[in-house]
C-alpha cells in the first residue's frame, strides 16, 4: 500500500531565491534537489489542481491515479504548483488506457504560463514520442522519437527546466535536449487530447537534481548531481520491490524467541506462524535451514549466522532476514546457496554478510543468493557480498520463460560486491530489475549482466577495478536491455546499454554515485542496525 502523499512547500514561492543563496555559499555543484511539489492521489483529493476540459477523478489502479476518462475530449487538462517556478524538474508516471484518433496522445507539461503556453513531453498514438513547445496554441515540435506508446502501459514521463534548455525523459531515456527562449516561469500540467489515462507519482524538484526514479542513459562517467552523506537508512522497513504486492513485514505481531543452536533455529524457521527469531551465535552445519512464511530472523551483534549451509526460501512469502554471517567455508557440496530464494515473493535480505572462497573454482560452490523459479517482490539491501565466484543470479535457466517472465523483480540497493568474480547479478526475464547506489571493487570476469529479454535501470553504482561492469547477454543466454546513469567508473569499463526498461512504481532517493563508496563500506554488512 502506498502512503499517501501531497506535498507543497513554500519553496515553490522562493525557488530563485534559494538558487541564489546557494550560489552564495559555494553549493552549485553538491546541490541536493528539493521538492517543490507532490501528488501520489492516494488521499483521494486532487483540490489542488486546477482544471480545463475533460473528466478527472481518483480511481483504483493498483493505487489510487489521477485519470482523465472522457475519450472524446479535444484536449484535457491539469495544472498545479506556481506560476513563479523557473528552473525545475516535474516528472509523473502516464497510462494511457485508449486513444480514439491517430494524433491522440497523452503528456506532461513544464513552464505553463497559460491554458495555451506550455513546454510539454507526449506519449502520442501509433509510437512517436514528441517534446514540444506550445505558444498561445501554436505548436513547434522540438524532439521526437519513435518508440512504443501502447495503451495499457505505464511509462514515466520527467521534463527539466533549465535556464533556456529543456529536456525530455521516457522511461529514463532523453528524447531531447534543446535551447529555447519561449517561458521562461510557469506551473507544471498533465494533458491528453481523444484520449483517457491515468496520471501517478507527480514530482517536481528543484533542478540541483532531477526526482529520483528517472534515469537519463549515459555510456560514460558523469558528474553526478547529487550528493549526500547520511548515516544507514533506519531498520524500520525496506526500499524497492520488497514494498511492493503488500508489502513485507516478515514475523511482526507474532512472538520473539532467541534460538542458540541449530536445532532450535531449524525448529522455529519451520513453525507456521508469524515468528521473529533472533539468532544468537554461529552455527556449523551441512543441510540447509528451510524457512517458512511470516518470519524474522535476525541476528545478534556481528558474528551470529551459519557456517556451512544456508537459508532456504521456497514456496514461502513475507520473510526478513537481517545482520546474518554466512559463510560457504568448508561446505563444498556445489549443491546449495547461503541465502536461496524460490518460488517465494515479498523478502527484504537486509545487512547481511555472505560469503566463502575463491580458491577452489568456479562450480565448487553455487551461489551466494539466488533468486529463481518467478519470485518476487524482493530488496536486497546494505549487504556485503564477497570472496566468492558466482554471486547473485536471477532466474536459473533460459528455457524458463513461461514461468518466469513477469515476476524475478528485484531490486538491489547499498550492497558491497568485493571480490565477486561474476553475477552481480545476472537476471534473466525480471523487469525491472533496480540496481543502484552498490559498490562495486575488484570483480574480474563481469559485474552486471542483463539477459533472455531482462530489463535493468542501473544508477548511481560506483565500480573500482572492475573491466566488465555491466553488458547484455551472457554465455549462451541471449540479451535483455539496460538502462545506465549516474554510475562512477574508476579503473573500470564505461559498460554496455540498449534498449529501454520498464517504469519503477515505487519511491526512493538517489545517492550520488561519487558518494557511493564511502556510505557503503560504512553502513553494509552485519553489525550495523540496531539488534
Amino acid at each position: 500500500m502506498k502512503v499517501s502523499r501531497k506535498h507543497w512547500t513554500a519553496l515553490g514561492a522562493v525557488g530563485t531565491a534559494l538558487a541564489a543563496l546557494m550560489l552564495a555559499f559555494g553549493a552549485t555543484t553538491a546541490a541536493q534537489a528539493a521538492t517543490l511539489f507532490s501528488d501520489n492521489f492516494e488521499d483521494g483529493d486532487f483540490s489542488g489542481w486546477s482544471k480545463s476540459g475533460g473528466a478527472w477523478s481518483v480511481v483504483t489502479d493498483g493505487s489510487r491515479v489521477f485519470q482523465q476518462s472522457k475519450l472524446d475530449s479535444d484536449l484535457a487538462r491539469m495544472f498545479a504548483g506556481n506560476s513563479t517556478w523557473t528552473d525545475y524538474s516535474v516528472q509523473a508516471r502516464a497510462k494511457p488506457l485508449a486513444y480514439s484518433t491517430s494524433n491522440a496522445f497523452v503528456g506532461l507539461a513544464a513552464r505553463a504560463s497559460g491554458a495555451t503556453t506550455f513546454y510539454r513531453l507526449l506519449l502520442i498514438n501509433g509510437g512517436q514520442v514528441q517534446l514540444q513547445a506550445v505558444n498561445s496554441g501554436s505548436v513547434t515540435v522540438l524532439g521526437s522519437v519513435s518508440r512504443s506508446t501502447a495503451a495499457g502501459t505505464f511509462f514515466t514521463l520527467r521534463i527539466d527546466v533549465s535556464g533556456t534548455r529543456i529536456t525530455g525523459f521516457v522511461d529514463g531515456t532523453q528524447i531531447a535536449s534543446v535551447t529555447n527562449t519561449m517561458e521562461d516561469t510557469g506551473r507544471i500540467g498533465l494533458q491528453t487530447f481523444r484520449a483517457t489515462a491515468n496520471f501517478d507519482d507527480v514530482v517536481v524538484s528543484t533542478i540541483g537534481s532531477p526526482p529520483p526514479t528517472t534515469p537519463p542513459p549515459t555510456t560514460a562517467s558523469p558528474t553526478p548531481s547529487m550528493t549526500t552523506s547520511p548515516p544507514p537508512p533506519p531498520p524500520g522497513g525496506p526500499i524497492g520491490w520488497a514494498t511492493q504486492g503488500g508489502g513485507t513485514t516478515g514475523g511482526a505481531g507474532g512472538p520473539t524467541t532467541t534460538v542458540t543452536s541449530l536445532s532450535a533455529l531449524t525448529t522455529a524457521a519451520a513453525l507456521t506462524t508469524p515468528q521473529i527469531i533472533r539468532v544468537s551465535g554461529n552455527f556449523t552445519c551441512s543441510a540447509d535451514v528451510r524457512v517458512a512464511s511470516n518470519k524474522t530472523i535476525l541476528g545478534v551483534g556481528s558474528s551470529s549466522g551459519l557456517t556451512g549451509c544456508g537459508l532456504n526460501m521456497r514456496d514461502v512469502s513475507n520473510v526478513i532476514v537481517r545482520n546474518m554471517r554466512i559463510a560457504f567455508v568448508q561446505a563444498g557440496n556445489g549443491n546449495g546457496d547461503a541465502i536461496h530464494i524460490d518460488h517465494a515473493t515479498r523478502l527484504w535480505i537486509d545487512h547481511n554478510d555472505l560469503s566463502s572462497d575463491t580458491t577452489h573454482g568456479t562450480d565448487f560452490y553455487d551461489g551466494l543468493l539466488d533468486i529463481t523459479h518467478a519470485a518476487d517482490f524482493v530488496t536486497v539491501s546494505w549487504n556485503v557480498l564477497h570472496d566468492h565466484i558466482k554471486c547473485s543470479l536471477v532466474g536459473h535457466s533460459d528455457s524458463n520463460a513461461a514461468e518466469d517472465t513477469g515476476h524475478l523483480r528485484i531490486t538491489y540497493h547499498h550492497n558491497f560486491f568485493n571480490t565477486c568474480d561474476q553475477r552481480n547479478p545476472r537476471v534473466r526475464f525480471g523487469n525491472p530489475v533496480h540496481v543502484f547506489n552498490n559498490y562495486y571493487l575488484n570483480i574480474n570476469t563481469y559485474a552486471i549482466a542483463s539477459t533472455e529479454n531482462a530489463g535493468l535501470l542501473v544508477e548511481n553504482n560506483s565500480f573500482e577495478n572492475v573491466p566488465d561492469t555491466y553488458h547484455l547477454g551472457q554465455a549462451d543466454s541471449g540479451p535483455g536491455t539496460l538502462v545506465a546513469s549516474g554510475n562512477v567508473f574508476v579503473n573500470s569499463g564505461p559498460g554496455q546499454t540498449g534498449g529501454t526498461v520498464a517504469s519503477i512504481p515505487y519511491s526512493y532517493t538517489l545517492d550520488a554515485g561519487s558518494s557511493v563508496k564511502s556510505i557503503v563500506t560504512a553502513g553494509a554488512g552485519v553489525g550495523k542496525i540496531s539488534t
